[in-house]
């Protein structure tokens, strides 16, 4: 699973163009996505003055051609693969949202237990 993390203006701005721009994936080129791994570290390092987010999860299948998995910059302070589409990432990929509340973001259990499933893959 992949998802992206929206700003509620992003949300609106997103449901009225049809598509999903932020400044930062413009700015570098491409949609930044996490994983449910890495969704955590995401909420906190870049959302830190929204007391509301719009967590989105991706269709995988419908996206998987524009997608390419990418390692962090060395001047990141993650570590890492991360998921970037290169291209337009419409409002018909998103096959699920959610509001989140700013209280540490109380993430979506079903994504908690992904995260798990995903490292457990790992070992």
């Amino acid at each position: 699973m992949i998802y992206k993390v929206l700003t509620l203006n992003e949300w609106q701005s997103a449901k009225e163009l049809g598509k999903i721009v932020t400044n930062i994936d413009q700015n570098d080129g491409f949609v930044h996505l996490s994983t449910s791994s890495q969704l955590s570290a995401t909420l906190s390092m870049y959302f830190k003055a929204s007391d509301k987010v719009m967590l989105l999860q991706i269709n995988y299948e419908k996206v998987k051609k524009l997608l390419r998995l990418e390692p962090t910059s060395p001047s990141s302070s993650r570590g890492g693969s991360f998921y970037h589409l290169y291209g337009e990432l419409l409002m018909e990929y998103v096959s699920k949202d959610w509001l989140l509340d700013r209280g540490a973001f109380n993430v979506p259990e079903e994504i908690l237990i992904q995260a798990e499933i995903d490292d457990l893959k790992k070992l």
